[in-house]
């Protein structure tokens, strides 16, 4: 017990007071240390946050300056800006003949864009390209256009024309003198698959495109490709410009129309030289393969059926096709021809020029005997089925009445079918490797 109580309680009196000095000056510094630890690992904590976010700055510093190189240093279709980019923009514009043309090709990779480009370029106009590259149908096809144009430098700009800020900057470096804007979604059918694609290439694209034309100073004329999708139900031929387009049978036809109606209003309300161009089922070398002409050849080749449809009453359908090159100067007409805007910096200044053309052949032919042209070319029977015409958009036949541009352009059609699906042929043969003997993977 006495231990004990040694222990608990200590015999001398001033020993509790010495031990408890001492213990609190013992505590004292623990915490001292312990406040004094904490401050210096603070501390490193802040040297080493204020370390990391130098790191970063550097690193976004960096990765910067990386892509700003890597746009003034590569030929990158897709990298816009930069001093490489403006200079293969300004080459690309530079004009090459007397009283030549500036022009911005929308849809520059497509079928009928490939084709203008190279006939304003061929002849001395500065051509700049823009193109999505979208895979409505195989994108290998527009690539291929691209490299074609690049091998007679037109310059290519990958990105769309919703794209505003690319259009700034594309105007912003060359004062355009006029636009062909051929960039649209195509198709009367896809329309049912994927009808957001129309509204947002057809109408939103066009008016954004529009809104930079506006606002350009000087403002470009500018001539685009309508259809013939327009005249929808109308029963009247052949087919006039001054003929009622209010009965439109697809969506497609439909944005077309909206587009019409949209270039008239920024006609008059800004002063836009426009020039609309009605197609009639345009063919050719480099075309679509979405089109009848292009999936029967395929098909035929590869011993698969095809598909041919008829109206009602078992009558053929019948189509004015109209061959590449005799659109593509019906284009190049419509540019020469297309006057001047009137309007500066969004300002109309007086009336300008606003005109509808029909581009066609004026000789319908039915789809039977396109397919009896293809098969004596291709030297093979189609296997054929022949359905009832399904209702999707599709109508039984066009026909372009093209009085008025054969005055107002010259516009002369000298192709007909069979001489020009024998240059489509010839053509298809030579680019998907059959007139060497090497099988082909289609797609």
């Amino acid at each position: 017990m006495p231990q004990l109580d040694e222990q608990l309680f200590p015999s001398t009196p001033g020993k509790i007071k010495i031990e408890r000095a001492h213990h609190h000056y013992t505590m004292n510094r623990a915490v001292h240390r312990c406040f004094t630890s904490t401050s210096t690992i603070f501390l490193w904590a802040l040297f080493l946050v204020a370390l990391m976010a130098s790191y970063m700055s550097i690193q976004s510093f960096v990765d910067s300056s990386s892509r700003y190189l890597h746009h003034t240093t590569s030929r990158g279709h897709g990298g816009i800006g930069g001093l490489l980019w403006e200079k293969q923009i300004r080459s690309s514009a530079q004009i090459r003949r007397s009283n030549g043309m500036s022009v911005l090709v929308t849809g520059a990779a497509g079928f009928v864009g490939t084709h203008v480009s190279l006939a304003l370029k061929k002849r001395g106009d500065g051509v700049v390209g823009v193109d999505n590259f979208n895979d409505y149908y195989d994108p290998s096809l527009k690539k291929a256009r691209r490299g074609l144009l690049d091998s007679h430098n037109v310059f290519v700009v990958e990105g769309d024309i919703n794209d505003r800020q690319l259009l700034a900057k594309l105007f912003d470096v060359v004062a355009f003198t006029h636009v062909m804007h051929l960039a649209a979604q195509a198709g009367v059918r896809y329309a049912i698959e994927n009808p957001h694609s129309y509204v947002h290439s057809n109408v939103a694209g066009l008016v954004t495109l529009l809104e930079q034309c506006k606002s350009a100073d000087p403002q470009p004329a500018v001539v685009w490709a309508s259809s013939s999708s327009v005249y929808g139900l109308n029963d009247k031929s052949p087919f006039s410009e001054s003929d009622r387009t209010d009965q439109p049978a697809s969506l497609y036809a439909a944005t077309k129309k909206a587009g019409e109606a949209i270039t008239h209003t920024y006609n008059h309300i800004y002063g836009l030289s426009i020039t609309g161009l009605r197609f009639f089922t345009v063919y050719g070398p480099w075309g679509r393969p979405d089109m009848a002409y292009f999936s029967f050849t395929r098909n035929i080749l590869q011993g698969k059926p095809i598909t041919v449809y008829r109206g009602k009453n078992r009558v053929d359908l019948a189509r004015d096709f109209t061959y590449i090159d005799d659109i593509v100067k019906g284009c190049v007409a419509s540019l020469d021809t297309s006057g001047k805007s009137t309007g500066s910096g969004g300002k109309k200044r007086g009336a300008a020029p606003y005109r509808i053309f029909n581009l066609g052949n004026t000789s319908p032919v039915t789809v039977p005997t396109l397919v009896s042209i293809l098969e004596k070319n291709l030297k093979k029977k189609a296997k054929k089925n022949v359905l009832e015409m399904p209702g999707n958009g599709d109508v039984p036949f066009t026909h372009a009445n093209i009085s008025l541009a054969r005055r107002k352009l010259g516009y002369k059609p000298t192709t007909d079918l069979p001489t020009g699906l024998r240059k489509f042929v010839k053509w298809y043969l030579s680019y998907y490797g059959y007139d060497q003997g090497k099988p082909v993977n289609f797609k």
